[in-house]
């Protein structure tokens, strides 16, 4: 397996920033990022494991093996008072 790609786009404009890849290849999914900022969380959906990835360098920092099959991530806490959905969109 080779290292998986992941586009990074820009919510201003709407355009390619930068790639990052996964060392090793991989199944990033659903996730969410950290109240300070600075790890996406994703998981591995068809690899059986959770990736923390560093926003500032799109560097893999941690994968960390889990159980089969994990879809979607909650990291919490998040501002809001409601969450609308399993990957804990709140409001």
């Amino acid at each position: 397996m080779g290292a998986q790609r992941r586009h990074l786009l820009s919510f201003k404009t709407g355009k390619l920033v930068r790639r990052w890849r996964l060392p090793g290849g991989g199944s990033p999914d659903m996730g969410g990022v950290s109240t300070d900022g600075k790890v996406l969380w994703l998981s591995g959906r068809y690899n059986a494991e959770v990736y923390a990835i560093d926003t500032r360098t799109g560097r893999l920092r941690a994968r960390i093996p889990v159980g089969g099959g994990p879809h979607g991530l909650a990291v919490h806490p998040q501002p809001g008072r409601y969450s609308l959905g399993h990957t804990s969109t709140f409001r």
